[in-house]
């Protein structure tokens, strides 16, 4: 007996093979409240094991306040015998036939997973969706199909870098740190921080390129992998300026946790009536929910934030860092103590409260960087008087 299976879709595209006529690929973007928990995995040759780095991040990753991860992740292969399209619903149908063996999830197994077994979590206001890729027609090579598509993401760019030693200096710049032992750098790694969130911060603090309020380092937070390939160049180069940077990764971190942790109360402080939970990408814990963790620090908190806010307010604190000696020009921490309140709502209100824009704006970064130039430039001119 076939099975079929119906659901909502919030976009649908339609492309046909040019090499294959019969054959017909739909985009579809669903919103993970709406994604079925009957496809079949049966023709997935790797079973999701939900258990490693990579399979966490995804857990994290839906569970997380941001609403892009229709944007950052790869979504998910379906093979169908046949798709139908219901425009007064805005559903599909999809027809698996009867044997599992040649139709259901060919890759995005481990993400689907991730959305069915952890969406319940979910603010319930929050809306998030995953892209699916639907392939459909006649005696379809499903074995090649997994194969070709597997096979091509089965080992990150990372990890093969990493065959080389090549990360050797993250290793030792945090081996005093609580950390050092949860950085994951191999694929499948039970580790629960991954090596791309340590990287990430030195780009975002990469005070040789960029040395102003006109450069941002936005790509911290909208492309991973543009902060790998930087990191890749420099390396391959012998430029090593992140060899060079390394050396501030603990003040870093400890400085992303300070400012995770507080950033409610610098909430409070420019706007006291203020509902903090009430900020799209800010989720709060009820009475009996389990509280949040920071991100590397694992500290325990109340409130979950979008890295979208975080990240314009942590990067702004780069023009305190003496690009020749790497040294602090003053304690950041101090800095945000006294003018948190400012750089939170300018991030807030300059995106419309859309984590999104926030972390991609290049004016909110300029601002903020701003903003800290200012306050370090007064603090400077006040110990010389």
């Amino acid at each position: 007996m076939d099975q079929k299976v119906n659901f909502k879709v919030s976009t649908l595209r339609t492309i046909s093979s040019p090499s294959q006529p019969d054959v017909t690929t739909y985009i579809a973007y669903v919103n993970f409240r709406d994604l079925p928990n009957t496809f079949s995995l049966d023709i997935n040759p790797r079973k999701p094991k939900m258990t490693t780095a990579v399979a966490k991040s995804l857990i994290e990753a839906v569970k997380s306040p941001d609403t892009d991860f229709d944007i950052n992740n790869r979504g998910i292969v379906i093979v169908a015998k046949s798709l139908t399209f219901n425009t007064k619903s805005d559903s599909i149908t999809l027809d698996f036939g009867a044997d599992s063996t040649q139709a259901g999830i060919l890759d995005g197994g481990h993400t689907y997973t991730a959305i069915t077994e952890n969406r319940s979590e979910m603010e319930n206001d929050l809306e998030k969706y995953v892209r699916l890729e639907i392939i459909v027609g006649n005696d379809l090579t499903v074995s090649r199909i997994a194969d070709a598509r597997n096979t091509s993401a089965s080992v990150s760019d990372i990890a093969l870098y990493e065959l080389d030693d090549k990360f050797d200096f993250i290793k030792e710049a945090t081996i005093d740190e609580p950390y050092a032992n949860d950085i994951a750098i191999k694929d499948n790694s039970k580790e629960r921080l991954p090596i791309i969130e340590l990287l990430k911060l030195l780009f975002a603090y990469d005070v040789y390129d960029f040395t102003s309020s006109n450069d941002t380092p936005t790509q911290a937070y909208s492309g991973k992998a543009t902060v790998f390939k930087s990191v890749k160049r420099d390396l391959d180069d012998g430029t090593e300026k992140y060899k060079k940077l390394a050396k501030l990764l603990p003040d870093l971190v400890s400085l992303y946790d300070y400012i995770e942790l507080t950033i409610k109360d610098k909430y409070l402080e420019y706007t006291p009536n203020g509902k903090f939970g009430g900020v799209r990408g800010i989720t709060v814990a009820k009475n009996n929910q389990k509280k949040f963790n920071t991100l590397f620090l694992e500290n325990k908190t109340e409130h979950q934030v979008a890295t979208g806010y975080l990240l314009p307010i942590f990067g702004s604190f780069r023009v305190l860092v003496d690009p020749k000696t790497l040294q602090w020009k003053l304690n950041p921490k101090d800095l945000w103590d006294k003018i948190g309140a400012d750089l939170v709502k300018n991030t807030l209100d300059s995106s419309r409260n859309n984590p999104q824009d926030a972390g991609k704006n290049t004016a909110i970064w300029s601002n903020n960087y701003s903003k800290v130039e200012n306050e370090m430039f007064r603090q400077m001119l006040s110990a010389k008087n």
